[in-house]
């Protein structure tokens, strides 16, 4: 699987160019705003968060796995702006006359840099500090950790996702700091001269052009490193590859798991992890279930499990490629099978979450992947019913769950209705209401695909 570990030469550009598209409408919003009757600018925030949403949409649709948390947090930075500049507008009308003209975009010189830095120090502070438990960080390490599949694009991710934001946080209370004490003690309102068209407009502007050249060269660099570790797979190495199918087998028996505790990390070898130790590939789309059942026969020396598929998926970026998971479970107590065909140990499943919960770095990243799709969906099959409400009213009440339960289980662990439950139930604020809100959304979209609107 080291093909599948590997980062594409696009998934480093496309990283930079999310953060430059994302510094680059915050440059567009300011620019423009001074360029137009100042009333437009808040259109022009939406019509910049409207183009920022599309760039999101495409890229998400494309085959390029990346992170797109800096475009979303500069999508809510622009629409912060828009809506707090027509209530700040709003409240002057309405009587509050105390609010300095430079706020006011129908009187005087509207400076749009006195909103927007703040909101998008704010909002890229937010990000950064609660981006865990943000639905977009949520819904990636759920359905979409498949496409890093515990390869170094998942390593890079990790440091480079939250060292963006970090820096678009100093970058935006930097401008905030600037911008901010200079209206306070030096500007004085009687004609916008150039002095301080350098201070709300350029500086800015160049603090972006600045930061632009750092990231540049920072992942020329990365790439350069991990080009030199051979972490790198070019667009040709990825049009060449033939289609393979690679299993992992999950042998259980009880509430034991069959692991291997010195599996070597692929990505630092002086590393052992604890990981299944049945692998196997094959060149070829998808393999039939008596070959599988056959496999995994030859692998543990014991034919007579029961073999029951797991989940699979398709790689994001080789196309022809997808890993398969299956469980294996055998019947009576793991000492009934002490000389299994490969090296390993039978692991209690407590242990195991134990390790998952305290110290995941022990765990493979494939097995944590995995790990966690299994415990969401038995979890939250077990708390919540299929409309999202609890089962039980204590709502302190945490349900556990083990292999047991797994083998005596009828879910369908490929369908991602309960991962879809798990961040959307009755716990959520305003459940209720966002979800009549869905449904109505919903069945609207499908009157005007079906034609019934006119």
């Amino acid at each position: 699987m080291e093909d599948l570990g590997k980062v594409n030469s696009m998934q480093l550009y496309v990283m930079w160019k999310n953060l430059t598209i994302g510094m680059t409408s915050i440059i567009a919003l300011i620019t423009i705003s001074h360029m137009l009757p100042y009333f437009f600018s808040p259109v022009v925030g939406l019509l910049t968060a409207a183009v920022l949403y599309v760039y999101i949409y495409n890229t998400r649709t494309t085959h390029v796995t990346s992170c797109m948390l800096v475009p979303f947090a500069m999508l809510y930075g622009c629409i912060g702006y828009s809506f707090v500049t027509i209530l700040i507008n709003v409240l002057y009308a309405w009587g509050l006359k105390s609010i300095p003209k430079e706020f006011i975009f129908f009187e005087g010189t509207f400076l749009p840099s006195l909103i927007l830095s703040p909101i998008c120090f704010f909002v890229s502070g937010y990000f950064l500090l609660f981006r865990k438990s943000l639905k977009i960080c949520r819904s990636c390490r759920v359905t979409g950790a498949e496409n890093y599949e515990g390869g170094m694009l998942r390593q890079v991710m990790k440091v480079e996702a939250p060292f963006q934001l970090r820096n678009l946080t100093f970058i935006f209370g930097l401008l905030t700091v600037i911008i901010w004490t200079y209206f306070l003690n030096f500007y004085v309102n009687i004609s916008f001269n150039a002095r301080d068209k350098y201070i709300f407009i350029w500086v800015a502007i160049i603090l972006f052009v600045l930061d632009e050249l750092y990231f540049i060269a920072r992942y020329y660099n990365l790439y350069l490193d991990l080009k030199e570790e051979d972490e790198i797979i070019t667009q040709e190495e990825l049009g060449d590859m033939s289609a393979k199918t690679y299993i992992r087998y999950y042998v259980i028996c009880g509430n034991h798991l069959f692991v291997d505790s010195h599996t070597v990390d692929p990505h630092l070898s002086y590393k052992e992890v604890v990981d299944t130790p049945f692998l196997t590939k094959r060149s070829m789309n998808g393999i039939p279930v008596d070959e599988v059942k056959r496999i995994i026969g030859n692998m543990t020396g014991y034919g007579d499990g029961e073999l029951r598929f797991f989940y699979g998926r398709r790689n994001s970026e080789l196309t022809n490629h997808s890993i398969l998971r299956y469980f294996y479970f055998l019947d009576g107590k793991p000492e009934d099978y002490p000389d299994i065909n490969v090296e390993g140990e039978w692991m209690d499943f407590e242990r195991l979450k134990y390790l998952y919960s305290n110290n995941p770095g022990k765990l493979g990243d494939t097995m944590v992947t995995d790990t966690t799709r299994l415990a969401t969906i038995m979890l939250t099959e077990k708390t919540f019913d299929e409309n999202g409400f609890r089962k039980s009213k204590i709502k302190m009440y945490n349900p556990s769950f083990n292999l047991l339960d797994v083998r005596k289980s009828n879910l369908d662990f490929q369908d991602d209705k309960w991962i879809n439950i798990s961040m959307f139930n009755s716990d959520t604020p305003m459940f209720r209401f966002k979800r009549w809100w869905r449904r109505f959304l919903n069945g609207s979209s499908k009157k005007r695909k079906n034609g019934s609107w006119q």
